[in-house]
């Protein structure tokens, strides 16, 4: 619903859209992006579905300028039948050149063997490479620095764009 996409359609034609093209049932709409977001709102930076049914959605840290945002999308997948939510932790207010990034451990890469999670030294990166390795118990979770890439916009699973097998 970003006003740069669609701008002429409205949230039911967009959603119809949707069914005609992609042949979905439902659409679950979690609200806006993360603050600077670079990508206009992407919902990888949001929210992840991690197996059928199983939505992962940040848990906002102390003095976390997206904790409305992870609020407000966790209420809407809450009251949608047929979603699990699993919360797991933001990496918070995170700066550079004294302004707040969009970072995210969210846009993590899914591979064969591994998850490769976006690290910015924030507090709760090892709690989120620990908390992506319970989603994953099949592959080895691996914390990698993505400073630069954020830079640019988005992170791993952004620049991947992986074709799941």
């Amino acid at each position: 619903l970003n006003p740069n996409r669609n701008p002429s359609l409205t949230r039911s034609e967009i959603e119809q859209r949707l069914r005609d093209d992609l042949g979905l049932v439902d659409v679950l709409w979690l609200g806006d992006g993360l603050m600077h977001d670079h990508t206009d709102g992407h919902v990888d930076n949001l929210a992840r579905f991690v197996a059928p049914g199983v939505l992962v959605i940040p848990e906002a840290a102390e003095n976390d300028p997206n904790w409305l945002v992870y609020q407000r999308a966790a209420q809407a997948a809450s009251a949608k039948d047929g979603i699990e939510l699993v919360r797991i932790p933001s990496p918070g207010r995170v700066l550079r050149d004294d302004e707040i990034v969009p970072a995210s451990y969210m846009n993590f890469y899914i591979g064969n063997a591994a998850v490769v999670v976006p690290l910015y030294g924030a507090p709760n990166d090892d709690a989120a490479v620990a908390a992506v390795q319970a989603l994953f118990p099949d592959r080895a979770a691996v914390g990698l620095r993505a400073d630069a890439i954020l830079t640019g916009g988005g992170s791993f699973h952004c620049i991947s764009q992986q074709v799941p097998a």
